[in-house]
C-alpha cells in the first residue's frame, strides 16, 4: 500500500470511509501542494491529445500507448524501460505521485496500476480527476515542464500480486474465484462487441467469461469524477454482488483499462487483499479457441 511521507490522510477523504482513504488526495489539497519539490502529478487520459489542450500546472504527461505499453509485444514495459521513463520524469523513490485525468481517472487508474507492478508504492489518485478540477475553474496551463533526471532504480516487474494471465483465469474459474466484468452491460451480454459509441476493435465473439459478475466500472464513481463513498461502494459489490473482502477476485473489461478502476476501487477503498486484474480481458478470452463463454444478462 502507499506509504505516508507526503501527507496523512485528508480529513474529506477519511469521511468517505475507506480503508485506505490516504490513497486519495482532493482537488483542494493538490491546489495548495503544487509547488512541492517532492511532489510530481501525472496526467494520463484516454484522449492522449487533452493533455495539449491545458494541463494542470506542473504536471506531465504519461502516454498510455506509448509510454506504459511495449511498442512490438503486446505487454508493458520492461524494468528498463520503466526506469527510463520515471527517469525522465524526474522521480525516484522519494517522490510522492499524484495520477489523474478524464473519463472519470479511468487511465489515470491504469498508469497508476502499472506503477504498481513495478512496486512503486508512494502514488495516489486525485479524487474527481481533470472533470473535477475544470469545474472549479481551477487553473490550467499549456506550459510543459522540465524536470531534473534522476537515478531511480527500478524493480524487477513482479505480475503474480495484481496481474491475471489467461491460465490463471482457466484455473480461477475451475476453483470457482469470483469474476467481475466491468464492462457496459451490452458488452457483458453479448449484444455488442465494443463499448457504446466506440468502434469495433478486434473481438470475435460476444458474451462474458462463464459466472462473472457485470458491474460497469463507471457506477463507482460520482457524476463529479469523485469516488463514491465507501457504504455506497459496498451496496454495489457486497450487498448486491454478494462480493466479500475474504474473496480472490478477477477484474476484466476488453483490454485491462477499465477494470483497473475497479481493481483500485476494490483494493484500496475496499481494503480486498487479493484482487488481480485480467489484463488481456475479452480482447484475448473472446478470441481464444475453446476459451468458455456465456451470453445474456446478468438475473
Amino acid at each position: 500500500m502507499p506509504n505516508a511521507t507526503a501527507t496523512a490522510p485528508d480529513p474529506t477523504i477519511a469521511a468517505k470511509g475507506y480503508v485506505h482513504p490516504e490513497v486519495l488526495v482532493t482537488t483542494e489539497w493538490l491546489a495548495a501542494h503544487l509547488t512541492d519539490p517532492s511532489l510530481r502529478v501525472i496526467e494520463s487520459d484516454e484522449d492522449v491529445l487533452l493533455y495539449d489542450t491545458g494541463h494542470i500546472p506542473g504536471a506531465q504527461k504519461v502516454d498510455w500507448h506509448q509510454d506504459l505499453n511495449d511498442s512490438v509485444i503486446r505487454d508493458y514495459l520492461s524494468r528498463e524501460q520503466f526506469q527510463v521513463l520515471l527517469r525522465r520524469l524526474g522521480i525516484d523513490d522519494s517522490t510522492t505521485v499524484i495520477f489523474y485525468g478524464d473519463k472519470n481517472n479511468w487511465w489515470a487508474a491504469y498508469a497508476f496500476w502499472v506503477f504498481q507492478l513495478f512496486g512503486f508504492t508512494n502514488a495516489r489518485l486525485l479524487d474527481g480527476g481533470r472533470l473535477k478540477w475544470e469545474a472549479e475553474h481551477r487553473p490550467l496551463t499549456t506550459d510543459v515542464p522540465t524536470r531534473a533526471p534522476t537515478q531511480y532504480a527500478a524493480k524487477a516487474r513482479e505480475d503474480s500480486r495484481i496481474r491475471a494471465f489467461f491460465a490463471d483465469v482457466r484455473s480461477h474459474l475451475g476453483q470457482k474465484g469470483k469474476l467481475v466484468d466491468v464492462r457496459s452491460p451490452q458488452e457483458f451480454s453479448g449484444e455488442r462487441t465494443h463499448m457504446p459509441e466506440y468502434p469495433q476493435e478486434g473481438t470475435l465473439r460476444g458474451g462474458h467469461i462463464p459466472s462473472a459478475r457485470s458491474v460497469p466500472w463507471a457506477r463507482a464513481a460520482n457524476p463529479d469524477g469523485t469516488f463514491r463513498p465507501a457504504s455506497e461502494l459496498r451496496a454495489i459489490y457486497e450487498t448486491e454482488q454478494g462480493l466479500a473482502p475474504k474473496d480472490a477476485i478477477i477484474a476484466y473489461c476488453r483490454i485491462g483499462e477499465r477494470s483497473s478502476h475497479t481493481w483500485f476501487v476494490l483494493t484500496y477503498l475496499l481494503g480486498y487483499p487479493n484482487v488481480r486484474n485480467y489484463d488481456g480481458s475479452w480482447t484475448e478470452w473472446g478470441n481464444a479457441v475453446r476459451a468458455p463463454i456465456e451470453k445474456g444478462a446478468t438475473a
